[in-house]
Formats: structure tokens, C-alpha cells, sequence
């Protein structure tokens, strides 16, 4: 069925019932989130973690018709929350063909819009947008201005038109009036200077602007989302306490709580695609990188108040897989396998990512990331072979025996080495790391392995030495050794 183009086809349409001429956007979402519910649809597909934390606080936002403002620390999804909120719009929206400010064909509220009725009444024009050009985004800045969010008068409009400058038609209408009768998002709005902040309190409030300079209202029908750190919103106290007020609700994230649940997302949004090229990233490295933030947002040298955004496992998974990906290019291997000697690589995509406090810049950064990969390889292993007996391997390091290896080598050659160490292969085979079908797989292994032994202090690592014994005045493991109680038992 064809759309309507004209008030008269738009008015004997669906869209001309008296609950569809005067419906809210707040009301469309409403209607299309109950429609999602009542059918178990998704209600924000690609958001995990916050099935049951942060997305029944959103939902009962949207049933309850509130502005609101997500509050959470950086890489914590609020912007892919907020921009998700576009599917709860119809599929498209019938305006005045021309309005600027999305005028309802039924409740013109721009002089532009009214003139067009008045003009041609029945037969004014329709036109229809679709659901993405009703979602207006703005980042707060310091530079922004209330011409910016809510307009101001345009010479050039009013040279070209011949109008006068009171006249309403040279209005040149900022972000605000352009998202009527859709959704308008500002980011870290306590950077949104304090006068601009006043100047959302009326459409809050009463539903209306006024522009600068003219004796106008504008009824501006808007769902309003808001995002800040907490830091900028409790501490600094940039959004002004009235603005607050005005807020319906406010909506914590936080980080994934579990390192499944860490590791599904940054398995959603890492880049792994490589041509065409397999790759096979095993668990336990995925496992490995997620703990890295894990261990970052519990080290004291890192700053709290700014955490570890989500990005970091997700850059440093991509990382891992390229510095794998060059190796196999190299080696003209088929697979590509990331092994422990790949995190290490993506050192640079952590250290950018770590706000430290003053211990940390002390030691630099990135001494703590490599700090923060060696301790997650440790609770890695610890986790997966926790019981194994690592006796024999142990005790070929302590009786003299090193290892040192090219972590650029094949795969097949790197399983020879590793296969001097008494009992490393089979101790990876039982635990269930690795199968010796799959030597890439193997070698990974053994690299957690024998990270997990230095990172226990067992055995002793260096980039210029290897693997070899620990010193005397060095031993003193963070477990104990093989015996009752211990992981390694």
C-alpha cells in the first residue's frame, strides 16, 4: 500500500486515528518496548551483561516516560545503549515535506509549518523520515553554545527570504529543535557549560524553547538521554543541582562481573576477521586477556575513578591476533593460533588505556602491564590445571635445565623445544589445555604453563634469559608448593 503523500491521504490513514495524531515519542517507545516484551523479543540486542542490572532500570525509564542519564565509567556501553534506543522508533514518521523541526501535519508547531497548511491545506505535502534521522547526538564540550543546542537568528535566511529579522522564518534551529519528535542524546553532559544546562530546563519541564532574541515558544516533543562518568557528576558537581532535579531517572553500568561475561563481550566487538584467514583463538588466551582487565581494575596503582574502559580486552585481543597473524605470514602457516608471548606483545594496547596513580607513574606503565599479564596468565593456569602435579618440571629447572625460545618460530619447532621440559606436554594434555593433534594449540599451552610456574614464582622468566630456575633470594612463592591446599598439588 502506498504511503500517503498529502494531509488528506495521512488523515484517512491509520496515522489520522486520534491516539496516532497526538501520540508522544515517549509514547511511540513506550508502545514498541511493551510490543517487544509481550513477544520476548530482545529488548536491546548486542548489550551484555546488563540483563539483570541495567536493562530493567532502562525499561522501567521508558515505561515510565522519563528523561534519563546513564552514569558510568568510560567503555562501559553508554553510548551503544543510548544509540540502541533508534529501534524503539516507528520505522518512519510522517512530517511536513520541508520542516526543519519535523513538524506533525497535524500540529504544525514552526511558522514554516503552519504557513504550509494554511497554504494548502489538505493537499499540503508529506514526507516521511526514517527512524535514524530521528536520533540527534552531541557531545558536551565546553565551546558549545546556545545557539548550538537551541538556535538563533540567521542574516543570510533573512537576506535571501527578504524577511525581517523578527520574523520567525529566519530562525536558524540548533540540535534541540531539529530532534522534535525523536530522541536527543548529549555525552558527558557535566563538560556542558552551566548556562547551556539552563537552558534545557524548560524543555524538561514544560515541553518548550524559547529561541534567543524572538517572543516564541516552540512545543518541542523530545525523549531526552543523558551520559556522564560519576566522577564529573558527584565530585566535580558540574550539572547544576536544578537540571539534576529535572532528571527522571538515573541509571548506573558497571563492568562485567564475571570474566564470562567479559570475555562474550570483547568476543562480540573485537575485530578477528582476517581475510578469510582462520583464526583459532583457544579459551584459555581469551580467558588470559579478559583477566588483564580484571587484574587492572584491582591493582591500586591504577585509578579508580577513571577504570579500565572494556576497550582494553577488546584492543588487546586484536592486538594479539595480529602479532599471531604476522607470525604465521612468516612461517607460511595455516591457522592462526595467538600463544601467551602474543599478550605480551599487545603491551601497547594496554598501556595507553591505564590511568595510574602516583606508585604506578613511578614505575611506569608499562612495567605494570606486563606485571598485569603475568599475574592473569598466573590465575589462568591456576584456574585451569589447579590439582596438576608440576614436580618434574619444576625440579628440571631447579636441578639446572633453561629454556629459552623464539616466540617467532613454528609452531612444530617450539613443540620439539618445549618437549625437552620432563612432563610439560603431558601435564597441558591432562588438564585438558591442548591435544598433541593440535600442535599451535600445544604450544600455546605450554607458553601458560610455564607463565603460570613464573608467575607462582616456581620458576624464574626474563626476556634475556628465559625460563630458567629461580634464584635463592627470589624464591618464596605467592602459593604453596606441591602439597596439600596448594593449586598445583
Amino acid at each position: 500500500m502506498p504511503k500517503p503523500r498529502t494531509l488528506r491521504d495521512l488523515a484517512q490513514s491509520e496515522w489520522g486515528s486520534p491516539e496516532r495524531r497526538t501520540r508522544t515519542v515517549k509514547d511511540e517507545m513506550r508502545a514498541n518496548l511493551l510490543c517487544r516484551l509481550e513477544t520476548e523479543q530482545p529488548t536491546f540486542p548486542g548489550i551484555v551483561g546488563y540483563d539483570d542490572t541495567v536493562v530493567p532500570q532502562l525499561v522501567n525509564a521508558i515505561l515510565s516516560r522519563h528523561n534519563f542519564i546513564l552514569l558510568g565509567l568510560r567503555g562501559q556501553a553508554k553510548s551503544r545503549i543510548v544509540r540502541g534506543l533508534v529501534a524503539l522508533l516507528d520505522e518512519e514518521l510522517p512530517v511536513l515535506e520541508g520542516s526543519e523541526v519535523n513538524d506533525n501535519p497535524f500540529a504544525p508547531i514552526s511558522k514554516f509549518g503552519r504557513l504550509l497548511v494554511d497554504e494548502h491545506g489538505d493537499g499540503a505535502p508529506v514526507a516521511w523520515v526514517p527512524r535514524g534521522q530521528r536520533y540527534v547526538e552531541k557531545l558536551a564540550t565546553p565551546d558549545v553554545t546556545i545557539a548550538d543546542i537551541i538556535g538563533d537568528v540567521d542574516p543570510i535566511k533573512a537576506a535571501r527570504g527578504g524577511h525581517l529579522l523578527s520574523d520567525e522564518l529566519t530562525i536558524h534551529y540548533g540540535l534541540l529543535p531539529r530532534a522534535n519528535r525523536g530522541i536527543f542524546a548529549i555525552n558527558e553532559l557535566p563538560d556542558l557549560a552551566a548556562k547551556i544546562q539552563v537552558g534545557l530546563f524548560n524543555i524538561m519541564q514544560e515541553g518548550d524553547v524559547q529561541i534567543k532574541g524572538y517572543p516564541i515558544r516552540l512545543s518541542l516533543d523530545v525523549a531526552l538521554v543523558f551520559t556522564a562518568n560519576p566522577e564529573d557528576y558527584t565530585a566535580r558537581g558540574k550539572i547544576i543541582t536544578p537540571l539534576k532535579d529535572r532528571i527522571g531517572s538515573e541509571i548506573s553500568t558497571h563492568y562485567p562481573r564475571s570474566l564470562d561475561l567479559g570475555m562474550a563481550i570483547t568476543g562480540q566487538e573485537a575485530w578477528l576477521d582476517r581475510g578469510g584467514r582462520p583464526v583459532q583463538v583457544p579459551d584459555f588466551i581469551a580467558e588470559l586477556v579478559e583477566r588483564v582487565a580484571f587484574e587492572a581494575r584491582g591493582d591500586k596503582r591504577v585509578d579508580k575513578r577513571s577504570g579500565v574502559s572494556q576497550r582494553l580486552p577488546i584492543s588487546v585481543l586484536e592486538n594479539v591476533v595480529s602479532n599471531a597473524e604476522r607470525r604465521t605470514t612468516v612461517n607460511q602457516e595455516q591457522t592462526i593460533v595467538p600463544r601467551v608471548s602474543d599478550v605480551y606483545a599487545a603491551v601497547p594496547a594496554i598501556t595507553g588505556k591505564l590511568e595510574l596513580e602516583y606508585e604506578g607513574e613511578l614505575q611506569g606503565a608499562d612495567a605494570i602491564a606486563r606485571e598485569l599479564i603475568r599475574r592473569a596468565a598466573g590465575a589462568t593456569f591456576s584456574d585451569r590445571a589447579g590439582g596438576a602435579n608440576v614436580d618434574d618440571i619444576v625440579n628440571w629447572f631447579d636441578e639446572g635445565g633453561a629454556l629459552k625460545v623464539s616466540h617467532d618460530e613454528r609452531s612444530d619447532t617450539l613443540l620439539k623445544a618445549f618437549g625437552v621440559v620432563p612432563g610439560l606436554l603431558d601435564l597441558v594434555d591432562a588438564v585438558g589445555l591442548a591435544r598433541r593433534q593440535d600442535p599451535a594449540t600445544m604450544v600455546a599451552a605450554c607458553e601458560l604453563a610455564l607463565e603460570g610456574l613464573a608467575a607462582d614464582r616456581r620458576i624464574a622468566r626474563s626476556e634475556e634469559a628465559g625460563y630458567t630456575r629461580i634464584r635463592p633470594d627470589r624464591q618464596g612463592p605467592s602459593f604453596p608448593k606441591s602439597g596439600p591446599g596448594s593449586p598445583f598439588a
